[in-house]
């Protein structure tokens, strides 16, 4: 019997784990579940949990989201939206029965919360430079200052960079403070850290708050620095304080603290950062993992996220992008290193407990779920079911895999088939890059390539050189982009054809988003053998990018080998890489989606392409969804993200009509 197809508008069913977070006492694994709601054209989110195997939901009321555990049965959560009240109200939720209760009103964004001890904790919190204590204020003020600024007109100052930030919108004069608040009687807060200093992450170790930042300027800076703070006697101490290393990941291991940090010298911003010791003002480093640890697989079909590592008794659990796919290992104290779980497939997000870990997987042909298995990566029990009823008698294709060769580089990439292949003749096909490009492809479930599949595509995708999972020297293409990635891509699709003879070379579409949409600007400039394009969230020129972008002044320089912003060789380094230099050569209809608040890609990238396309004659259009980022296609809204599917495939049919 004939399966049915996958269909754009499946996306609205599928439901998104995400934010696993153990109780303290471990007994209890809490979560959000997020659903795409198309008439309101968002997502709900639902706060669940699980107790003994079995999975309840605990909110309904309202749309919903995890702050973080008070105490073994009670969590802390958050309205995705309240009252106008200015600032951030937080809600108290009993395991046990009833509603859940307003807990506290914080006069300021909350972007984090750290408990130190019953009725103590660290808040990390957003100020403004030029207004830093504005949460001292009474709401009626605070309220009539922000009619005020209405009345002021529509009027944006900038005076450092960046000035905006890709998902936030403009950020200039904004800053994430750390804050000490009191609850025992009456909430007191307190601001800990100075008003132009930008706070990165922090941890709570014996009552003691470690965290990193620097001081923001005009300028932001790449590198951090280490402190710690004693809220009982007020004590605060710089652990590193040089301008020469970005430091995240903070930990305590055997009494001392740790980090991830990478000094960005040898492989430039996208470096593999090495685990290091912060000991008497020194990083010492103890581990080159040779991976990145966490994530870096990319697909359509996961909202939120979650942590990617767990640290419980010394022993530290976490994610690991590997070749195409992601793992789970183990860091024992004395950081020897145990693959847990290996196997294709994407692992998302986990947490640990003493017993267990849990994670959300996703594989080729099922979206994810909530899972769990023993510290030794035995026992391995899937423990929701969310998603199935989705693809129940839907025709889902599985990756089949194509191993080739690009400049005595082995490669590989998979191919997914609609359905009776071996029936059909001249088949059209998608060639689909992935962004990045530290990124990579693997065996999942990927939305917008099977509703192609469903309407008769064969769809390609690999990871070529720039991919993350394997080392650095594999991931590293500054100064190269445009050459040893192109050559891969081309030869992949010779290998895809050659094996695959019932595809049509004639009706052979192709798209990418981010550096995928670079790759698609590159490609229609320097070869005519696609019959169409779509160039999603792109950037065309660097040197214009570089001045724009959220990431620009340090990301654009660094990717094409260039020394620093200014300066004609500089300039000369990223013209050449720029797909809009070669323009004129384009002779393929390009289609361009981006959006209006993309700060990461800005929209001139995508206009200035389209623009030259249409000056030459070129058949081409762009498609701007308002009120978008970025992630248009993983976790735009509901509406946005069917009509931006619609596109795409419209154009890809209309360009392969038999």
């Amino acid at each position: 019997m004939k399966k049915q197809p996958v269909e754009i508008k499946d996306l609205l069913a599928f439901r998104y784990p995400e934010n696993l977070t153990y109780s303290p006492d471990g007994r209890t694994l809490s979560f959000t579940l997020a659903q795409a709601d198309y008439e309101k054209n968002q997502y709900r989110r639902d706060v669940w949990v699980i107790q003994n195997g079995n999975a309840k939901q605990l909110t309904s009321a309202f749309s919903s989201s995890i702050v973080f555990w008070k105490d073994d049965t009670h969590l802390i959560i958050r309205r995705e939206k309240d009252d106008d009240y200015i600032g951030t109200v937080l809600y108290e939720i009993d395991l046990n029965g009833g509603e859940a209760k307003e807990w506290m009103r914080v006069p300021f964004a909350v972007t984090g919360v750290k408990k130190i001890e019953d009725d103590l904790y660290a808040f990390a919190g957003m100020i403004d430079k030029d207004d830093p204590d504005a949460w001292k204020k009474d709401q009626k003020t605070r309220k009539q200052e922000a009619e005020e600024k209405k009345k002021e007109g529509s009027v944006q100052v900038v005076d450092e960079i960046p000035y905006w930030f890709n998902g936030a919108g403009f950020t200039n004069g904004q800053r994430t403070a750390l804050f000490i608040a009191e609850t025992k009687d009456k909430v007191k807060l307190r601001r800990i850290t100075p008003v132009l200093f930008d706070l990165g992450e922090m941890i709570v170790h014996e009552g003691i708050i470690y965290y990193t930042g620097n001081r923001k300027d005009a300028k932001m800076s790449l590198f951090n620095k280490v402190y710690s703070y004693d809220p009982k006697s007020g004590k605060k101490n710089v652990l590193y304080k040089k301008d020469d290393h970005e430091i995240f990941g903070l930990k305590m291991i055997n009494g001392s603290l740790y980090g991830f940090a990478s000094d960005m010298k040898t492989y430039g911003v996208n470096e593999t950062p090495d685990l290091v010791r912060i000991e008497d003002g020194k990083l010492i480093p103890v581990l080159d993992p040779h991976r990145q640890l966490g994530s870096s697989m990319v697909g359509d079909t996961l909202l939120g996220g979650g942590k990617s590592s767990a640290l419980v008794n010394d022993t530290f659990f976490t994610i690991a992008t590997e070749e195409d796919h992601t793992a789970v290992w183990k860091y024992d104290s004395s950081f020897e290193k145990t693959v847990l779980l290996d196997e294709p497939g994407m692992i998302a997000m986990l947490d640990a407990n003493e017993e267990k870990i849990a994670f959300v997987k996703e594989t080729a042909d099922s979206l994810g779920e909530v899972y769990e298995m023993n510290h030794d990566g035995t026992g391995v029990k899937k423990l929701t079911d969310f998603n199935s009823e989705c693809l129940k008698d839907k025709y889902v294709a599985l990756p089949q895999r194509i191993d080739y060769e690009s400049n005595g580089v082995s490669l590989h990439g998979w191919v997914l088939l609609p359905e009776d292949y071996e029936k059909k003749k001249n088949v059209p096909a998608v060639l689909d890059v992935h962004g990045g490009p530290r990124c990579v492809y693997g065996e999942v479930f990927f939305h917008e390539m099977q509703v192609w599949v469903s309407q008769g595509y064969a769809v390609m995708f690999t990871n070529i050189p720039g991919s993350d999972g394997r080392d650095d020297d594999f991931a590293d293409i500054r100064g190269k982009y445009g050459t040893v990635d192109f050559d891969a891509l081309m030869a992949f699709t010779d290998a895809v054809l050659e094996k695959y003879d019932r595809i049509d070379p004639k009706r052979v579409c192709e798209t990418g988003g981010s550096y995928g949409g670079y790759m698609t600007n590159w490609i229609i400039t320097h070869t005519d053998r696609f019959c169409c394009a779509a160039s999603q969230r792109s950037i065309s020129n660097w040197v214009s990018m570089s001045f724009i972008s959220d990431i620009g002044p340090f990301f654009g320089p660094d990717q094409c080998g260039a020394p620093g912003l200014f300066g004609d060789e500089n300039t000369r380094l990223m013209w050449e890489r720029s797909p809009l230099r070669y323009a004129k050569n384009c002779k393929t209809p390009t289609l361009f989606i981006h959006s209006d608040e993309d700060y990461r890609c800005p929209l001139p990238e995508g206009m200035q392409m389209m623009q030259a396309l249409a000056a030459n004659g070129i058949e081409t259009r762009m498609v701007i969804f308002h009120g978008e980022n970025h992630e248009l296609s993983r976790g735009g809204k509901p509406q946005n993200r069917i009509r931006r599917l619609k596109e795409i495939t419209d154009w890809f049919n209309k360009h392969t009509e038999a």
